[in-house]
Formats: C-alpha cells, sequence, structure tokens
C-alpha cells in the first residue's frame, strides 16, 4: 500500500510540475466559485502596436476574465493596415498614417459604447498603440468617453530625436506628430486632463526606450531617448523591473497593474483560470507590398489538427477544415482545454505554415492566424531541409534570462543584452520525418521537422 501511495504522490507530483511552465493553471483553483466581480466594470478596449493584432491580448483577456471581468466588456481593436508609414504625411501601400488609427479606434469606441450602453471606456495599448490612444483623446474627442488609458510600452517621446533621421516618422519624437502631441497643457502635464493616465515601462530592457539607435538600424546614433523615455508628467508612472517592450503589456505584472488601475481593487489571480469545453475563433491575414495586415486573406485554406503534446504526431481525430471567405474566420473549433492544436495554412503566393501553439485553457474570439510572409522560406532552407521557428508574440528572448531551443541546440541570431529578438530559427535536416522538441523557459511544445522542398515552414508559438 504505501509502494501504491507513493507512487499516486509521484504521478501528482510529476503532473504538477509538467503543468507549473502553462501560466493558465490557477493558482486558487480551490476559490474558483468565490472571485469577486470587480466593483467597476467599465469596458475595456486593448489597442495593439505596430504591424500587431488584436490576438495579441488574448492571454490579457483571459487574466481579466479568470478575476469575473464580463467577456462582452472585453474587446480588442484590429487596425486594417497596422504598420506605420515611414514618414506620417506620405502614403505607402500596405501602411496607415496616424489620422487612419485614429479614426478607426474612434470607430470601434463608438460601437462598443453603443453595444454595452457604457458612458466611457478605457483603453489599454502597447507601443504605436499608445501612440494612437493619445491622439484619440486628445484629437479626437476621446476625452469625453475615455475613463482610463494605460500605455504600456508606449513610445511616447519617440524611439528616437532626429531632424534628420526619417524626420517625419510618427516615432521621430522632434518629427510633427510627436511634437504635437507632446505639447504641454497649461498645467504642465504632458496628457489630457479629465482622463486618468498611467504608463507601464520596463526599468531598461525596453528596446525601443534606449540611448542608442542600433534597434532602429542606427548603432551609431545617439537617439536622445532615456530608459524613462515611456513616462509622462501627469500619469502614475510605473517601472516593471527586468519586462521587455512587450511584456510591460502582456505579462502577469503588467496585468496586475492594469487591473488595479482600472478597478481599483487588486487582481484576485494573475494566472488564467482554465474552463472546458474551449471554443475558438479567429481570422487568417496577410501581406500587402510586404506589410502585414488585418484584412481577410480570402481563398487560403485552414487545417487544424490536434496532435501528441509530446510528440507533435497528429491523431486520429477527423480535422477541422476551412477556406476562408470575405469575413475572414476560420472557425469555430471547439475542443477540450489544453488541447494541443497543429494549425496549417495554405495560401496562394505563401509558404504552407505549420503552426503548433500553446495549449488553450479558455474560449477565445481573437485566435487570429497570418502565414509566413512571402519569400521567407529561403534558399539556404530549402538547402539544409527543414525550418524551424520558434517565437514569443507577447516577448522577446533575452540571452541570460531565458531558456530557449530548438532540438536542444540555441538558435543563432539572438544577441545579447537588450532582449530584441522575438523569432529564431534553426535549420536541420527534413528526413527522416521526426518529432523536434522546442522550448521556452518552462513551456515545451513539440513539432515536426516538414520539408522546405515542398515550400513548407514551421513555427512553435509560445504564449504565456
Amino acid at each position: 500500500m504505501r509502494g501504491f501511495l507513493r507512487m499516486i504522490a509521484g504521478l501528482l507530483a510529476g503532473a504538477a510540475l509538467g503543468l507549473a511552465g502553462c501560466q493558465f493553471v490557477s493558482t486558487a483553483t480551490d476559490r474558483r466559485e468565490t472571485v469577486p466581480p470587480p466593483p467597476m466594470q467599465t469596458p475595456i478596449i486593448f489597442v495593439h502596436g505596430n504591424g500587431d493584432t488584436a490576438a495579441l491580448w488574448h492571454t490579457t483577456i483571459w487574466r481579466f476574465e479568470s478575476n469575473g471581468y464580463p467577456p462582452d466588456r472585453l474587446q480588442a481593436v484590429d487596425f486594417a493596415y497596422p504598420q506605420a508609414r515611414n514618414d506620417d504625411a506620405t502614403p505607402m501601400v500596405g501602411r496607415s498614417d496616424t489620422g487612419d488609427q485614429m479614426r478607426q479606434l474612434a470607430a470601434f469606441v463608438a460601437r462598443v459604447r453603443q453595444s454595452t450602453g457604457a458612458d466611457k471606456v478605457a483603453l489599454v495599448a502597447n507601443s504605436r498603440g499608445a501612440n494612437t490612444v493619445r491622439n484619440f483623446i486628445r484629437n479626437g474627442g476621446g476625452a469625453a468617453v475615455v475613463s482610463h488609458a494605460v500605455l504600456a510600452g508606449g513610445v511616447n517621446h519617440g524611439v528616437y530625436i532626429s531632424q534628420t533621421f526619417n524626420p517625419g516618422s510618427e516615432f521621430n519624437g522632434a518629427g510633427p506628430f510627436m511634437s504635437a502631441l507632446n505639447a504641454p497643457y497649461p498645467d504642465g502635464g504632458e496628457v489630457t486632463p479629465g482622463v486618468r493616465w498611467m504608463t507601464l515601462r520596463s526599468d531598461n530592457f525596453d528596446k525601443y526606450a534606449q540611448p542608442d539607435g542600433r534597434f532602429v538600424g542606427q548603432p551609431a546614433m545617439q537617439t536622445g531617448i532615456t530608459f524613462d523615455g515611456p513616462a509622462l508628467r501627469g500619469a502614475d508612472n510605473v517601472a516593471l523591473p527586468g519586462a521587455d517592450h512587450r511584456e510591460t503589456a502582456f505579462g502577469p505584472a503588467a496585468f496586475a497593474r492594469m487591473y488595479q488601475f482600472i478597478t481599483g481593487t487588486p487582481a484576485f489571480r494573475t494566472s488564467i483560470e482554465p474552463t472546458d469545453p474551449v471554443v475558438l475563433e479567429g481570422k487568417v491575414t496577410g501581406f500587402l507590398n510586404g506589410a502585414p495586415t488585418n484584412l481577410p486573406l480570402v481563398g487560403a485554406k485552414v487545417t487544424v489538427y490536434r496532435v501528441a503534446a509530446d510528440t507533435g504526431a497528429r491523431m486520429r481525430v477527423a480535422p477541422h477544415q476551412k477556406t476562408i471567405g470575405p469575413d475572414g474566420l476560420w472557425g469555430p473549433l471547439t475542443v477540450h482545454q489544453g488541447a494541443t492544436l497543429e494549425f496549417v495554412i495554405e495560401a496562394d503566393g505563401y509558404p504552407v505554415t505549420h503552426i503548433y501553439r500553446s495549449p488553450f485553457p479558455r474560449s477565445s474570439s481573437v485566435i487570429h492566424l497570418r502565414p509566413a510572409p512571402p519569400g521567407s522560406l529561403t534558399a539556404d532552407d530549402t538547402a539544409a531541409g527543414s525550418a524551424v521557428v520558434i517565437t514569443r508574440p507577447r516577448g522577446y528572448f533575452g540571452v541570460g534570462r531565458d531558456t530557449f531551443l530548438i532540438d536542444g541546440r540555441v538558435p543563432p541570431g539572438v544577441t545579447d543584452g537588450v532582449p530584441g529578438v522575438s523569432v529564431a530559427r534553426l535549420r536541420m535536416p527534413a528526413a527522416p520525418l521526426r518529432s523536434v522538441a522546442t522550448r521556452f523557459n518552462d513551456e515545451r511544445i513539440t513539432v515536426m521537422n516538414w520539408p522546405a522542398s515542398e515550400r513548407r515552414i514551421v513555427y512553435a508559438e509560445f504564449h504565456y
């Protein structure tokens, strides 16, 4: 009997260890029925950054839901052309200017206010999204309809200050857009009165708040920006030690700060509380003129396989398949929480993209997919046999801070110092077809080495 009990205890301990790296496991599951609803349930709109999508917010939305926030009051905007122009005043195919972004946000805010009946909304933004939020509140009538604004990893004084390098960019602190946005109010503040403001920044790990310009391709340039560049006079300015540019918005510590700021009470948990079953939905989008868009990739085909977590091998379950129509949607798909999935995207002009993702603890309607860009599969990939990529949509890989491996090896191209790379690739033989283990810290995803000769590229996406 003692041996049996020891065996059971060992199995339970092993299960707990295996789940520990997946932050959706609640630290308060024995109290899940006692989660008090937040005293304030203002609709919250999440605003993504440059080149990004609403999908980056789905783990943050899950954390709000896990603290009792009503799902219908948690919305994320998708900008049609999310990448900024080189010069804000000069049109570029597939890119947007600051006015485009502001008008789309204003329309989205109006729809959310109408659907919820709320007088005001809270806005939470990352990176370029902070520019859009500030512009909307200052110049687009947002001051009358916004109660709280959280700017996480905002480039609030620019990424650089220059009269010669991309002088018209919205990211130039000396450019027309940023100069006007930061013009002080009569009280000396840089934030619009009548709205509560908070900035979340890194202590020194934000790649876009650095004294030199290496992250904008100008390593010899002194940017004129300091580590506290995202801070604004008149806001509640908070530094998150060790966080990188994206973690200032999407990490658990960032969530805890924004939750308390908006609701006035501490979060009950920062982990994600699982539910079952899980219903998944989202859009498939692509690229235009080399820039990412959030428009439907009509005609693309999506196949979703359930795979074994330890091998990446497809299970004997009928796959979900859909050809993308004008609405862009690839679902809905219902699975058990924690299911391990492989998404395969096929579209004219794109590599066949195999995406293996972290398991899904809760339902979401913003599980957006985007195939690898045209031209991203190279001759070197084909010559080697297979290309396996690891990626962190909500953060970067930090040398010494993080463990990141493909097939037991550290992939090339990740530099020391400030974390600034979120994608890393390792080339390997394609034959025989086999399981390839990938790892980011305590989380593991197993993929297959699909052959590049068949125009296939493999991604392991780490989401926690």
